[in-house]
């Protein structure tokens, strides 16, 4: 199908002005700023904070760049992916009107993201076995669908989707397909940035809060054509990503060689406790995982999850997340909690 970004982008943002500062317009280092009324002699913690952060974060981007292979100009980073999220439905999808399709069970803040938006979802279940039911979503779409989410690897399952079915879905429709790359790091899988000029319906997220280790600076990035990331850039906040939190992540992406030993580990650990729990009698399935976190069906999660949690374990209850009944989720944590982790859940009866 053909695809027009400025047929889904909602109309009364075909001429929206974004929010203009002196220091968009500046992008020189060495001024006396006395544009945005800000405290000039330093601030109260005795840091440099007293200025605004770069509301284009140049820096982050041209090292995102370089590390990515991508033109600055299509790179968005928001306040996390969280951030990201809820501008796409800001700039595509009309409150009451739209609707978008997800594919359960996936991450949560797609729903709640359309439910803060008054956007209706629609839901086309993954397979048994976790994979899309591409036929299905196909069919779902209608005139008033703008906006598919695919999480990849899928996130509370952890496996990779079939990128052929990916393909399909993006062929078929002319909206916007997002694809959440959150765990790609802890795969082998080909990140669709490098597919993103052969498609220009795609938009790929990723994020520095898994394999980087930086979740708590809330730094998300998003990867699209020049023309949806413009769009994005001018509905954001105008300093939506802090001083602190862009020193961190430039920090953090200059230890690249840091990020690689962190995520082999963590993917030695993952293996090496599927095969301690696949030895507990009470464990039923171990899903085939890309991830950071081993999703396992046991005969009663319940009473599991209660009792990791009463010896200060802490995991996630799936057991009520369709197709996922019976399950919990385990995040792979150092060695030394790995072994504290299996000792309570090999004592567990």
């Amino acid at each position: 199908m053909s695809f027009d970004i400025q047929k889904i982008l909602r109309p009364h943002l075909r001429n929206f002005k974004a929010y203009s500062s002196a220091r968009t317009e500046y992008t020189g280092k060495d001024a006396i700023f006395l544009d945005a009324n800000e405290n000039p002699f330093g601030s109260a913690s005795g840091e440099e904070l007293n200025r605004y952060p770069d509301p284009l974060q140049s820096q982050l981007k041209a090292k995102i760049s370089e590390i990515k292979n991508i033109a600055t100009e299509q790179i968005f980073i928001g306040n996390g992916s969280d951030e990201v999220i809820d501008l796409l439905y800001r700039a595509f999808c009309e409150p009451g009107v739209d609707n978008v399709i997800i594919c359960p069970p996936t991450y949560g803040m797609y729903e709640t993201s359309a439910n803060l938006n008054n956007i209706s979802i629609k839901e086309v279940y993954l397979t048994r076995d976790f994979h899309l039911q591409t036929e299905q979503v196909i069919a779902a779409i209608d005139a008033h669908t703008k906006m598919i989410f695919i999480c990849n690897p899928n996130n509370p399952t952890g496996n990779l989707l079939k990128e052929e079915d990916i393909k399909a879905i993006v062929a078929a429709f002319d909206g916007l397909v997002v694809i959440d790359e959150a765990y790609i790091d802890f795969s082998n899988a080909i990140s669709w940035i490098s597919k993103l000029q052969d498609y220009p319906n795609v938009v790929v997220m990723q994020t520095l809060s898994k394999a980087w280790g930086m979740a708590g600076i809330r730094v998300g990035m998003a990867f699209a054509s020049k023309e949806i990331i413009k769009i994005l850039t001018a509905i954001k906040p105008p300093y939506n990503v802090s001083v602190l939190a862009q020193q961190a992540a430039l920090k953090a992406l200059d230890n690249e060689a840091v990020k690689l030993e962190m995520a082999e580990i963590i993917m030695s650990e993952n293996t090496r406790l599927v095969e301690l729990f696949g030895q507990l009698d009470y464990v039923q399935k171990i899903y085939p995982t890309h991830s950071n976190f081993i999703l396992m069906k046991v005969k009663d999660p319940n009473h599991l999850y209660k009792y990791l949690t009463e010896h200060q374990v802490v995991v996630r209850n799936r057991n009520t997340t369709p197709l996922c009944e019976g399950c919990v989720r385990i995040s792979v944590g150092t060695p030394d909690e790995n072994v504290e982790l299996v000792k309570w859940m090999q004592a567990y009866q």
